[in-house]
């Protein structure tokens, strides 16, 4: 068993072989979470948040992970994901009922005026708004007790979110 202060020591020693590694090793999947975005959420059908939002362009299409927090302190707790996908990936390969379920159209997201993008200039946030009204997005969040992760998670949904009738959807489908 390892004592208080021994297990300090090592965790020192973590922090710093870490921080010295960060200085010198390539590029990993982690970097590039950049672009700050803070929007509400539904959560078991009750507004939260809002959250900060870290994402990052994986594709053109446009593809885009985010990583969200409920603050943005260093040691915030990673509670939910969020994928961005183009629309005309998700909406010809996802089925109407689990888009209404799962899914949600950032056009009538960013329309709302509850997303904002910070850290950038006006007109820089503006392309960043304009490029997400073009995908959907699907939320998974993580529940915690005692500050542990559960293993429990669920998705989350935007708050003003729409389900599509059939021919709705039939007709958002690109051709």
């Amino acid at each position: 068993m390892i004592s208080g202060r021994a297990s300090c020591a090592v965790l020192a020693l973590m922090v710093a072989a870490s921080t010295a590694a960060s200085q010198t090793a390539p590029a990993s999947p982690a970097e590039g979470y950049n672009v700050h975005v803070l929007a509400p959420h539904l959560v078991d059908g009750k507004t939260m948040g809002p959250y900060h939002h870290y994402c990052k362009v994986l594709a053109n299409d446009p593809q885009i992970v985010c990583l969200i927090y409920t603050s943005t302190q260093p040691n915030a707790m990673l509670e939910q994901v969020e994928f961005i996908m183009a629309k005309k990936l998700t909406r010809p390969n996802v089925s109407r009922e689990s888009w209404n379920k799962n899914w949600h159209d950032h056009t009538v997201e960013i329309a709302s005026g509850r997303v904002q993008v910070l850290d950038l200039p006006p007109d820089k946030a503006k392309e960043v708004a304009d490029l997400v009204s073009t995908t959907d997005g699907l939320i998974y969040h993580f529940y915690f007790k005692n500050g542990l992760p559960t293993g429990r998670s669920s998705v989350a949904q935007a708050v003003g979110h729409k389900p599509m009738g059939p021919a709705a959807y039939k007709a958002s489908v690109p051709k």
